[in-house]
């Protein structure tokens, strides 16, 4: 049985800004009937500021929460603040998404892209080559273009094309496309390598602990949790729970799927995390 945030039932039972807009100035489209969740989001657009934003979706719960939140999320926002909004920034105003049901604000972030492309029209032909082949359509059978691949990757940590699947439905229907997005993970893998800053000892600990205090802390202070660094060893990190934290039954998954796994995104992928007394 998935786990559902009090944020996404709300969104559910009362969702905002269901609709059209006539005179909408951008509408963008996601998803596909064929594999059951379909979204349209409609933009009104003033002096660069969206000043309303409706939409109708056919789809699950987490979809219409998904849909609803993302429209309070852009409405009063200028474009520069509305372009830089991801999947994650979507499921993590509502307070997070069974992995399951991540390819539902995939497909709201699908959707707003998509809108402010058809908004920004023409200017498209004026971006480097690279970046336009970038929005190439890699799986045909679900309209799921290379960006959004790459995007799953960055933002939600995919690392197989399960992963891939499970998050934009590419792949999952006739499956041809799969060696074309395993060719694009293996190259997202090789240009992060490439890009990898190698940190000396120094820089290392700093960044340790700047990951630790910005994106650590403040989460887990959110249940009356925390954390210390008590050692670094190598990549082998060492670290104190306290508060509610300390001593809880699911200590271990706080530690590898989250302290461990925001240490291995923000700082090196071959971190190790152990809990101390």
């Amino acid at each position: 049985m998935w786990e559902y945030s009090d944020i996404v039932k709300e969104h559910y039972k009362n969702p905002k800004n269901v609709g059209s807009i006539e005179d909408a100035d951008a509408i963008g489209e996601a998803g596909a009937l064929a594999c059951g969740d379909a979204l349209k989001l409609y933009l009104k657009i003033k002096d660069g500021i969206v000043t309303d934003a409706k939409f109708q979706t056919f789809g699950c719960g987490s979809a219409v929460a998904s849909s609803s939140i993302l429209t309070e999320m852009i409405i009063g926002k200028p474009l520069e603040e509305v372009r830089k909004i991801t999947n994650k920034d979507i499921a993590d105003k509502l307070g997070g998404l069974p992995p399951e049901k991540m390819h539902c604000s995939v497909m709201g972030h699908e959707a707003l892209e998509d809108a402010l492309k058809n908004f920004e029209g023409g200017k498209d032909e004026e971006k480097p080559q690279a970046k336009v082949n970038k929005n190439k359509i890699i799986c045909n059978c679900f309209s799921v273009t290379e960006n959004a691949i790459r995007e799953a990757i960055e933002h939600n940590g995919a690392k197989t094309v399960e992963d891939i699947t499970a998050l934009t439905y590419a792949g999952g229907a006739c499956g041809r496309c799969k060696g074309n997005i395993q060719a694009i993970i293996n190259t997202y893998n090789m240009e992060a390598k490439n890009n990898k800053e190698e940190l000396n000892t120094v820089q290392f600990i700093l960044k340790v602990n700047k990951v630790i205090e910005k994106n650590i802390m403040p989460e887990l202070g959110k249940d009356c949790g925390g954390i210390e660094l008590v050692n670094i060893e190598g990549k082998d990190v060492y670290v104190r729970l306290t508060g509610t934290c300390k001593g809880c039954r699911n200590s271990n998954l706080t530690l590898k799927n989250f302290v461990q796994a925001q240490l291995r995104e923000h700082v090196d992928s071959e971190i190790n995390v152990t809990e101390v007394g």
